[in-house]
């Protein structure tokens, strides 16, 4: 089992930066890939941004790629997201994820693939 804790979100306004973070526990966190996914009201919860177990590759979805930062710290078991420049259409509940890489740099986009899920940190961003 891992446990994942989202926390650092907030009311922002836009053009501002924010960073939202991810503290694991249980099993080895170095082991996972880890995802941020995002839920707006009324909508489906959709990718954000992924990293290896090593945080040597990352991916990022076109409508964060360039203002969102991804990245982790394996000794903390803890991955961030930094976001900046953000917009009032970023306004979601943010979730973390981990997805077992059994040791490859791999990981996916779909939601699906993901083992274990946080709670979610609020984000707003006001115009």
């Amino acid at each position: 089992q891992v446990h994942l804790v989202e926390s650092g979100g907030g009311l922002v306004q836009a053009g501002g930066s924010l960073r939202v973070s991810c503290a694991a526990s249980g099993r080895t966190f170095s082991l996972y890939a880890m995802g941020w996914f995002r839920q707006a009201p009324g909508k489906e919860r959709e990718f954000v941004a992924a990293i290896s177990w090593s945080g040597g590759v990352t991916y990022y979805a076109d409508s964060v790629k360039g203002r969102f930062t991804i990245s982790r710290d394996n000794a903390k078991n803890t991955v961030y997201l930094q976001m900046n420049s953000l917009k009032p259409e970023d306004t979601a509940v943010y979730y973390c994820a981990a997805g077992n890489s059994y040791g490859s740099s791999g990981f996916r986009v779909d939601q699906r693939w993901y083992d274990y899920w946080g709670q979610g940190t609020q984000v707003t961003v006001s115009s």
